[in-house]
């Protein structure tokens, strides 16, 4: 079965890199080839093409109303109480049209994981949902911070809405001041808008909240590289390829970097690994180019 870099998947979804990084980040997203090996939480993992259907049914869940929290809240309590279930996540479904509950089909019933952690089982028809309805709380500030982060995710791709997104990253942000996505997001949107001291200092929070932050320690390179601060590039540059071995275009950045302070001999080392990563990726013609010079 064939599988799918980080990047492959942000492509062929259409939901971003940074998101998909996020949800990864926090376990929502587990690539079925590293936690088949019982390393869920490795960097740079593959993901397979049941990974795909997954995504799709975070974004459906989400386009129904239902909050991040909500997904993740319910997946830990379908592995906990229902481990037989294969791949929750993608087997969560809306209850019914306009609802915003969610279940999952077990032993011939429909069983909504609800309220904190608990599933509780009751004779039912087959398609009745089993519920332990719980008083609604209090939306939490950590479940706040994910919902303006995901809803300036939605906004930051398109210029006539980075107002918006940018609005979206400050609530999030207000919400919970160490959530280094929402730094890093918040700083590539002014980094967008040519506001470079003020998208630089977003990058730099969220390395104080996340110094492996692969993001925003390639962005902040980026930016000291048009600064001619060439070994503070190298460092985030590392920093983020250690972080994401596959991250293809940290080697390509690392690359140029090399190439501009002479060391070409590394240089090329990049570029290799770069070809192997990407066969057919945007820097082929260049790497190639580079490898056959002397």
């Amino acid at each position: 079965m064939g599988t799918y870099t980080l990047g492959d998947v942000a492509r062929i979804t259409g939901v971003s890199r940074a998101r998909l990084k996020y949800w990864e980040r926090t376990a929502l997203l587990e690539p079925a080839a590293a936690r088949d090996a019982g390393d869920s939480r490795r960097e740079g993992s593959e993901f397979e093409f049941c990974d795909l259907v997954t995504v799709r049914s975070v974004l459906s869940l989400l386009d129904r109303g239902v909050s991040l929290r909500r997904i993740r809240r319910s997946v830990d309590a379908i592995r906990k109480q229902i481990p037989d279930v294969d791949r929750p996540l993608g087997s969560l479904r809306p209850w019914l049209d306009g609802s915003r509950r969610v279940v999952v089909r077990h032993g011939g019933v429909l069983v909504e994981p609800d309220g904190q952690f608990v599933l509780e089982f009751a004779p039912a028809q087959a398609n009745s949902p089993v519920s332990l309805r719980t008083p609604e709380t209090s939306e939490s500030l950590l479940e706040a911070a994910a919902n303006w982060f995901e809803q300036g995710c939605k906004l930051d791709s398109n210029r006539n809405t980075y107002a918006e997104a940018i609005e979206a990253y400050k609530r999030a942000i207000e919400c919970d001041p160490d959530f280094a996505d929402a730094h890093c997001n918040l700083g590539s949107v002014y980094f967008n808008q040519d506001r470079l001291a003020s998208s630089r200092i977003c990058f730099e929070r969220a390395l104080v909240s996340d110094p492996n932050h692969v993001e925003a320690n390639l962005n902040l390179a980026t930016l000291l590289e048009e600064e001619g601060r060439y070994q503070m590039a190298l460092r985030h540059y590392k920093v983020a390829l250690a972080s994401d071995p596959m991250y293809a275009d940290a080697h390509v950045s690392l690359a140029l970097v090399y190439e501009k302070i002479g060391l070409r001999r590394k240089a090329r080392g990049h570029w290799r690994r770069y070809l192997q990563l990407e066969p057919a990726g945007t820097w082929v013609e260049i790497a190639r180019q580079r490898l056959q010079q002397e």
